[in-house]
């Protein structure tokens, strides 16, 4: 099969490779997806550039989330079959032809939902559900502030949001407020010209948010902005990748401007932080089902509603690594084997 291959660090032209690749076999408990599209996430990005230490040992194929058709199921498995339309959070080598998922991961794509938008589900959604759900434990009425509300968590944390009866702000360059309010933002910051503490006071009458989701790592400004018992929730720390090489010194002087969190004074403010690494607690978990089986009551009432920003073909992999880096998606960024794109287009 053919597979995108993180050759080496550096730029994307030159760290991605479309190669062949070892077909996977399925074991206990896990099934082969035929992938129509896998979903690129910044960790993947932070891989290629070195400052992403879960990455396995390269060479490798990344990739945590793919959509597509059931070919084989292995011993043990009864609830997924052959030519049936999933979604899979797999551990890593989602950027293949084919690859395999525990069938724990998996879930059954509506046919309403393209391929594409399936591959938006599992990581995105599953991360958003995480935050919000069980880590924030979010209430109807309660403000929250989404830095990044454009990317594929943030536009998934809105549905989500809304879905809850929460206020949502969201965080995004002018060009992407319209997509914020369409998915569930009441309200949202440029945070290119305007001070975002000072539009947080200015919305929540000085009150401050409830709840802070930061995945670019703005740790310091997103715990100011909490309101008497807020909980932030620190999912990534996208600020620190920054050019095409691993800077270590770059990566340092961020680190350096991130706060150590006085634990007294957290007490007296009652306010509390909170470290969500997905890869980590699914590891942990030993399986990603803790996160993805509560977006299935989600998918049928229609609350999950995938927004796709662009779907390259493995053959521009490079491409897609530049648009999610700079920061020009709106949504979720996919790759599409060759062939499925090709078959579509014939």
């Amino acid at each position: 099969m053919r597979a995108i291959v993180l050759a080496k660090r550096g730029p994307p032209e030159q760290a991605l490779e479309l190669r062949e690749w070892p077909d996977p076999v399925p074991g206990d408990g896990e099934v082969l997806i035929e992938v129509r599209a896998a979903g690129l996430n910044f960790a993947d990005i932070a891989a290629r550039v070195g400052l992403y230490p879960d990455a396995p040992k390269m060479p490798s194929v990344m990739g945590y989330e793919v959509a597509g058709v059931v070919e084989a199921v292995g011993p043990g498995v009864s609830e997924f079959e052959p030519g049936q339309r999933v979604a899979a959070a797999t551990h890593f080598s989602g950027f293949a032809e084919k690859a395999v998922a525990d069938a724990r991961n998996m879930l059954p794509l509506p046919d309403r939902m393209s391929f594409e938008q399936g591959a938006a589900i599992p990581v995105n959604y599953g991360t958003a559900y995480a935050a919000l759900g069980l880590m924030a434990c979010v209430k109807p009425g309660e403000t929250v502030l989404v830095q990044s509300a454009a990317g594929g968590v943030g536009i998934a944390a809105l549905q989500v949001l809304r879905d809850r009866g929460a206020v949502a702000i969201g965080t995004a360059s002018a060009a992407k407020h319209d997509a914020c309010r369409d998915h569930g933002a009441a309200h949202v910051i440029d945070y290119r010209s305007q001070d975002v503490r000072q539009e947080v006071d200015r919305i929540t009458s000085g009150r401050g948010a409830d709840v802070v989701l930061d995945a670019l790592g703005e740790f310091r400004q997103s715990y100011s902005m909490l309101a008497t018992g807020g909980r932030l929730v620190m999912y990534g720390a996208s600020k620190l990748v920054t050019g095409e090489r691993r800077n270590i010194v770059k990566a340092l002087r961020g680190v350096a401007t991130m706060p150590r969190f006085n634990a007294l004074k957290m007490m007296s403010d009652s306010k509390a932080v909170m470290g969500l690494n997905l890869l980590r607690w699914w590891d942990a978990e030993g399986s990603i089902e803790k996160f993805t089986r509560p977006l299935m009551e989600l998918m049928e009432r229609g609350v999950v509603q995938p927004v796709v920003s662009e779907s390259f073909p493995f053959s521009r992999a490079a491409d897609a690594h530049r648009f999610i880096q700079e920061r020009r998606n709106v949504g979720k960024v996919v790759l599409v084997p060759d062939a499925v794109r090709e078959k579509a287009a014939a």
